[in-house]
């Protein structure tokens, strides 16, 4: 089991990079956006909890192409994709 842990996480740091760099680039991310959320628009109602989760995976693929590969295609995809749920879901479509 520790091997294959050890294996993914090598793997994983080859393709992404640091994590703990990693970690830091995706907290600032989301740091922005939060406070922008409670200065640029107070009077707002909060973003839904698919919306915010979807910004806060959008920051986690964005640290991950900057700290780590930016040729990785699946990286790109999966940021569509969140924001595509969001979209399917304000159409009517719930996934």
């Amino acid at each position: 089991m520790t091997t294959d842990i050890t294996a993914t996480l090598e793997e994983r740091g080859t393709r992404y990079g640091i994590f703990s760099t990693h970690a830091k680039l995706t907290q600032d991310l989301k740091r922005v956006i939060r406070s922008h959320q409670l200065i640029c628009a107070p009077h707002k109602p909060t973003l839904a909890d698919d919306q915010q989760e979807a910004l806060d995976m959008i920051c986690h693929k964005i640290a991950r192409i900057i700290n780590g590969d930016a040729d990785h295609a699946d990286s790109w995809h999966d940021i569509a994709g969140y924001a595509q749920l969001v979209a399917d879901r304000l159409n009517g479509l719930e996934r």
